[in-house]
C-alpha cells in the first residue's frame, strides 16, 4: 500500500524527533517517498541534514523561504504523518493557528492525516490536550499511540511516541482501501496446545503468521476482526479484537462464542486433531510414559457447518504434497466456500515462515494456483477472492 506513496513528515520539538528518522527510512523500505517539514522546535533536537541523507529529500524548515511551498507540498503528499507530534502542535492544528510552516502545510492540506502524539503523561491527560485530541477525531484525523512507558524525564506513564513498526502499519491502514467494511470476520490462527501433564503436550509447527496476515488484511480494509489464536510468539495486528486459546476445546468454544455476529469465518489455525484421553495433574517420570492413548478433538470446521447460513467459510489445507482431490473432498464435507491448499513440503510454504505458496479452491470448483508470495499478499488474494463470492 505505501508503494510509490508521497508522505509528507511533520517533525515537531521532542525528543521523540530521534525516532523519525528511522520512521523515515522505514517508511521507504515500503516504497514511499518521504519529505520532511520541521518546526523551530524540532531542529532544536536533531538536524535536518540527517533527514535530507536518508530521504533524498530536502527538508523544509522555513515559511518564508519558499512563498507557496505550504500550498505545492500538501497538494502533492497522499498521506500527512505528524511523528511526533507535541501538545503544542496538537492543540495548535485543533484551533487551526499557523504560526510555521507545518501548521500552514495542516490548513492546506486536504488528505488523510495520522498524528502521533509524544510527550509527559501530565500534558497528555491534561484537559486542553484532551479537549483538542478528541476535536481533531471527530474531524476525521487518525492517531496512533501514544505508547506507556518510560519517558524521557525518567518517569512512567503513556506519552511516549508509538513504536515505528506501528506507525508504518497504521499509514498502512490509513491508505488502504476499505472494501470490507461493515463486514465482521472471526479469523483463527496459530497452533494448539494439547496437555499431557503440566509440563508436556501435543501440538504442530504452525507460528500463526498466516492467520495474523489475513486478521491485519482484514482490518486495513476495514473489516471488524475477531482473531482467535492459539500459544504463538506473534503481536497481534492493531485493532483486532483477540481471544486466546490454548487447547482444541477452547479454541471450539472461543469460535462458537463469536460465531452468531461473523459474517465470514477463516479457520487458518492448525487445531491439533488429537488430543490425550487422559491428563495428569502431576508430571509424568521420564520412564511412565510406553504410549498415550488420544482421543479425537472436534473438527471445528465441520461442526459449525451445520449452521452457515449465508455466512462464508473458508478453510485451510495444509498437505504434504499438493493434494487437489484432498482439498476438493475437505471442501465438499465441510461445506465451504473456499479453501486454501498449501504443500507444507515447498520451500517457503512451510511452517514459520513470511512466503507461503498456494492454490485457491472456491465451491464452484475453480482452482486457482499462485507462485510464491509474501502471507500478506496471499491474505489480500483471498480477501479478493471473498469479495468475488460474495457478489
Amino acid at each position: 500500500m505505501l508503494k510509490d506513496r508521497k508522505i509528507l513528515l511533520g517533525v515537531t520539538g521532542s525528543i521523540a524527533a530521534y525516532k523519525s528518522v528511522d520512521l523515515a527510512r522505514r517508511l521507504m523500505d515500503e516504497g514511499a517517498s518521504v519529505s520532511v517539514v520541521m518546526t523551530e522546535a524540532a531542529c532544536r533536537f536533531i538536524t535536518p541534514y540527517l533527514f535530507e541523507a536518508v530521504t533524498g529529500n530536502p527538508v523544509r524548515t522555513d515559511l518564508f523561504a519558499d512563498p507557496y511551498s505550504h500550498i505545492e507540498l500538501s497538494k502533492q503528499s497522499d498521506l500527512f504523518i505528524i511523528a511526533p507530534a507535541t501538545a503544542n502542535t496538537i492543540n495548535k492544528l485543533s484551533c487551526g493557528i499557523a504560526d510555521n510552516l507545518l501548521t500552514n502545510l495542516w490548513l492546506t492540506y486536504e488528505g488523510p492525516a495520522l498524528v502521533a502524539p509524544a510527550m509527559n503523561f501530565r500534558m497528555y491527560r491534561s484537559p486542553s490536550v484532551k479537549k483538542h485530541l478528541k476535536e481533531l477525531k471527530k474531524n476525521g484525523v487518525h492517531f496512533v499511540g501514544p505508547g506507556s512507558g518510560s519517558l524521557a524525564c525518567g518517569e512512567e506513564g503513556p506519552g511516549r511516541m508509538e513504536d515505528i513498526p506501528v506507525i508504518v502499519e497504521s499509514c498502512t491502514y490509513v491508505l488502504s482501501e476499505k472494501d470490507l467494511a461493515g463486514m465482521n470476520i472471526l479469523v483463527t490462527a496459530g497452533p494448539t496446545r494439547e496437555p499431557i501433564d503440566p509440563v508436556r503436550f501435543i501440538s504442530n509447527r504452525s507460528s500463526g503468521k498466516m492467520g495474523y496476515a489475513i486478521a491485519r488484511s482484514a482490518v486495513r480494509r476495514g473489516a471488524e476482526v475477531t482473531l482467535v489464536s492459539g500459544p504463538v510468539n506473534l503481536v497481534p495486528p492493531e485493532r483486532v479484537s483477540l481471544l486466546s486459546a490454548e487447547t482444541a476445546a477452547e479454541m471450539e468454544a472461543a469460535v462458537l462464542k463469536s460465531l452468531p455476529k461473523a459474517d465470514c469465518v477463516i479457520m487458518a489455525a492448525a487445531v491439533a486433531d488429537f488430543t490425550p484421553r487422559e491428563k495428569s495433574k502431576v508430571k509424568h517420570s521420564k520412564g511412565s510414559i510406553t504410549a498415550l492413548d488420544l482421543s479425537q478433538n472436534n473438527d471445528i470446521l465441520k461442526k459449525i457447518s451445520k449452521k452457515k447460513g449465508d455466512r462464508l467459510h473458508i478453510g485451510f489445507a495444509a498437505e504434504t504434497g499438493k493434494d487437489i482431490k484432498k482439498a476438493e473432498a475437505k471442501l465438499k464435507e465441510k461445506k465451504l466456500d473456499l479453501i486454501v491448499l498449501n504443500d507444507v513440503q515447498q520451500e517457503g510454504a512451510g511452517f514459520d515462515v513470511d512466503t507461503n505458496i498456494v492454490t485457491l479452491i472456491d465451491s464452484n470448483n475453480t482452482i486457482t494456483e499462485y507462485p510464491l508470495l509474501s502471507k500478506d499478499k496471499v491474505a489480500d488474494i483471498i480477501f479478493h477472492k471473498i469479495r468475488e463470492l460474495k457478489k
